[in-house]
Parts: structure tokens; C-alpha cells; sequence
């Protein structure tokens, strides 16, 4: 454990009726940091963010808060150097003012900075013309702003945030995201996000700990989980759609050579010559060119001649399933469909970047 570590799990087991929900063998949460924990559902996110946050103690094993064990006869003291919003606002029925004021209250905080406090919150989540309003007048978007204004007021030393955008319309998420993102990185709060969304990971989070039926499979800087993923399971989970066995066939100044069903695939990744790996995409990474244009000017390697098999209409993109002499996915706006002429059974180029490939050894 650093010194700059605000919550340490060590050894931690939880088990209900025999069976064990949450292994985790070490896992911290440094100051400052955002920390997502991505899973799918029933994988343990939130049993880890209650015991992260003392709000349930493990069945084995111990959490550390500054470098000392929390137990139960300091546990509630911790507890309140932490601030938690969960996916519903949970607001009294009161004024926003009154909401934000309100964990101040609960903490015994009644000094005359208190108002200048709950101000420059309302501010800073853009909910001061609100100040006034009753809570359960506000829309979702509007009531998640004010739990997070109540939460942030107390400028807890861990923040926990529980799905907090989970129950928002696509617009509320839209505009609230980079309002929190903003605030996280400038006051450096150190916080624990849940999350089921790739996105929000993406956007808010330093490190992110890939956790699958209780475990731990991946803790990695943001970036690395997503365009490295160690797994292939880790990869599906992350967005890699296409997945495909290859051969590496050459190696040379740092680009590896990878042949999948006949096609040579140029990737910017290490691998032995003879070994057997998986590849792996993101549809996003893919870029879709008509026949006719030929090879642009731009740093993709790798263009593949193949036809449109499958159009499907997604959010926020519209999918695309290309026979390279393997199903290669991407995903294009709907401007691009009209502007290309997409159809299904149609010719097209798909290309992408000798770093956009990812590689995992089959062992």
C-alpha cells in the first residue's frame, strides 16, 4: 500500500448462504483517483462498492481506510468521511436548497459557511435557478444534479457513485457526464464509480477493474482495458465485436503480420512467428470506404475488399457486418449510410489502422 492510498481491500471474501459473491484479493483506490468497476449484471459491482464503503462488512478479509483497518467501533466515523449517490436521488420533499443543505445538517455542520457552500454547488451543478423549486418537481436529470450537489457539499474524502446515471433519458446522461467528469478532475475527488456503461467508464475513469463472477479479471489504466484487454472475455465485455483466430506469419520493425482466412491483417503489436492468436476489433475503429475511392491518404494499413452482409440500425450508430472472408463489424452514422449508399449484398472497402488490432494469445 502507497501512502497516497485512501481505501485499501485486502483479502476480501463476501459469501451469502455458502456462496461466494465478491474474491478479492487486493484492490486500492489512490487519492485522487476515479476508479470505474465494470461487470455485467450479478457480477459483484455493487456488494464491492458497499463494502469499499463500510456499508457491509466482508465475510473474510479487511478494508483499510488511510492504512488502518476500519472496524465496527470506527466504521461509522469512516462512513462519514464518505459521500455516496445512488442511480435513484432519494430527495426529501424540500427545496433543492434545503436537499443540498441537508447532509450538512445530518453531519452537525451549522456554521455560517454553510450557506456559501450549498451556493457554490448549485452553481457548479448548474441547478442554482432551482435553489427555490421543490424536489419533487424536477425531472430525473435535475433531481440526480441535486443528489450530487448534496453528496459533493460535504467534500468527502471518497466519493461512491452507484449507477448514478443509469436512470436518466439519453439527453440528462448526455449533458450531465461532462459536468461531473469536469468536477472530479479538477477538485480531484477520489471516487469509485459502479457502472454497467462503457461510456461513462471511458469518460470519467483513471483506472477501471473489470470484475466477473466476483473476480477481478482486469485492473488496468482506462485506456489499456479497452484497447488491450487481457482476455477474450474481457474483450467481448469492452465492445471488441470482432474477434477472430489468425496465424502470425512475419514480424518485422515492430508490425506483425497475421493471417486470418487467407487474408494478410498488418497489426501494430508483438507476437512470435508460428503463434496461433486471436484478433480483435472495435467497430468503431473500422472505416468504410466504396470501392471506387481506392486507398485514401492516411495511416490505415490494412483495406479489405469484402460485401455487405447485415445493416442494423443501433444507438447512437448504425451497425455494419462486412464478409472479409470473416464477418468484420463496424459501426457508421446514418449520414454515412445515405452518403455511401449502403446495402446489404453491396460492395465495400473496410479499413482500419495496424494499432487499431488487438492481439490475444491463445496460450
Amino acid at each position: 500500500m502507497t501512502p497516497s492510498t485512501v481505501v485499501e481491500l485486502a483479502g476480501v471474501q463476501v459469501t451469502y448462504g455458502g456462496a461466494t459473491v465478491l474474491d478479492v484479493p487486493a484492490l486500492g483506490l489512490s487519492r485522487g483517483e476515479v476508479l470505474a468497476v465494470v461487470g455485467p449484471n450479478g457480477s459483484g459491482k455493487s456488494t464491492l462498492l458497499r463494502v469499499a464503503g463500510l456499508l457491509e462488512r466482508p465475510t473474510r478479509g479487511a478494508v483499510r481506510f488511510h492504512d488502518r483497518p476500519v472496524n465496527a467501533r470506527h466504521s461509522l466515523a469512516e462512513r462519514r468521511r464518505m459521500a455516496t449517490v445512488f442511480q435513484r436521488p432519494l430527495l426529501a420533499d424540500m427545496t433543492v436548497a434545503d436537499n443540498v443543505t441537508l447532509g450538512l445538517r445530518f453531519r452537525g455542520l451549522r456554521d455560517e459557511a454553510n450557506g456559501a457552500r450549498v451556493e457554490r454547488w448549485l452553481e457548479r451543478l448548474n441547478i442554482a435557478p432551482l435553489r427555490d423549486q421543490r424536489a419533487r418537481t424536477l425531472s430525473g436529470g435535475q433531481a440526480q444534479r441535486v443528489a450530487l450537489a448534496r453528496a459533493l457539499v460535504l467534500e468527502p474524502e471518497v466519493l461512491l457513485l452507484d449507477e448514478p446515471f443509469a436512470g436518466l433519458d439519453t439527453p440528462s446522461r448526455a449533458a450531465l457526464l461532462p459536468d461531473v467528469g469536469a468536477i472530479l478532475r479538477h477538485d480531484r475527488v477520489t471516487t469509485i464509480l459502479v457502472t454497467h456503461d462503457r461510456g461513462e467508464a471511458q469518460a470519467l475513469a483513471d483506472r477501471v477493474a473489470v470484475l466477473m463472477a466476483g473476480r477481478i479479471v482486469q485492473l488496468d489504466a482506462t485506456a489499456r482495458v479497452f484497447h488491450a484487454p487481457a482476455s477474450e472475455e474481457v474483450a467481448r465485455f469492452v465492445g471488441v465485436e470482432t474477434l477472430v483466430t489468425g496465424r502470425v506469419i512475419a514480424r518485422e520493425a515492430g508490425v506483425t503480420v497475421v493471417e486470418v482466412a487467407g487474408r494478410k491483417l498488418e497489426v501494430a503489436a508483438g507476437a512470435r512467428v508460428g503463434e496461433d492468436v486471436r484478433l480483435g476489433l472495435r467497430p468503431e475503429d473500422i472505416t468504410l470506404l466504396l470501392p471506387t475511392e481506392g486507398a485514401p491518404l492516411s495511416s490505415a494499413r490494412n483495406y479489405l475488399a469484402g460485401t455487405i452482409v447485415r445493416i442494423t440500425p443501433s444507438t447512437p450508430a448504425i451497425r455494419v457486418v462486412v464478409d472479409v472472408g470473416f464477418p468484420l463489424v463496424a459501426t457508421v452514422t446514418a449520414r454515412s449510410v445515405a452518403d455511401l449508399g449502403l446495402a446489404e449484398g453491396a460492395p465495400i472497402i473496410a479499413a482500419f489502422k495496424a494499432s487499431a488490432a488487438h492481439l490475444i494469445g491463445l496460450g
